[in-house]
């Protein structure tokens, strides 16, 4: 079977992968981990639908659980791959506690940080990107939001993600169509949303 070409991914600023370290060697303490990816792990939850006021708490449960399994690091994955694999099942076990609770949507102060900027008007155009990539992730469902991200973040090859989420290659492919034409079709939607209100 011929892998399907890779389409053009999401700009990284939009995403705010911009900001996120390369990923490393096989470490060889676990704080030097944290310190490392800490912030990129607070990313991930945060786009696998952990509530703001939350993050702190489901961070901190990533870490206890890398802390139990970093003796099974051997570095086949690179480590933000690893840490990925924590948060996707760490975030849909919050998921499904948090199901019947009421969400606050995610606020412009709430939103992903951005990297560091001197100009205004690039900070508020990469917060507004950011809202926007945020707001057609809430729409995914957890299994296509994960894919979408390990392709377009983690920059992962479907076969990759296939092995990593013990999911077949056809499976990842029809996730990853089904997400991207849902974040086409949310993005012009919010567009024109936005294109009114100004009107």
């Amino acid at each position: 079977m011929t892998p399907a070409p890779r389409a053009a991914r999401l700009p990284p600023q939009a995403l705010g992968a911009s900001s996120a370290p390369e990923a490393a060697e096989v470490p060889a303490r676990l704080d030097a981990v944290y310190e490392r990816w800490a912030d990129y792990v607070w990313r991930m939850l945060q786009r696998l639908g952990v509530r703001h006021a939350d993050l702190e708490d489901v961070c901190h449960d990533v870490f206890v659980i890398a802390h139990r399994k970093f003796h099974e690091f051997d570095g086949r994955v690179a480590v933000n791959a690893w840490l990925f694999g924590i948060c996707l099942r760490v975030a849909a076990n919050y998921r499904r506690r948090a199901r019947h609770r009421f969400e606050q949507p995610l606020s412009p102060e709430m939103a992903l940080a951005a990297p560091s900027s001197s100009n205004p008007e690039q900070r508020l155009s990469r917060s507004r990107a950011q809202l926007l990539v945020q707001r057609i992730l809430d729409q995914m469902d957890l299994g296509k939001r994960a894919v979408f991200l390990m392709f377009e973040i983690e920059g992962l090859s479907c076969q990759e993600i296939a092995d990593h989420l013990g999911i077949p290659v056809g499976t990842v492919h029809s996730r990853l169509h089904a997400a991207r034409g849902l974040f086409q079709r949310e993005a012009r939607r919010l567009d024109q949303e936005r294109e009114s209100q100004h009107d």
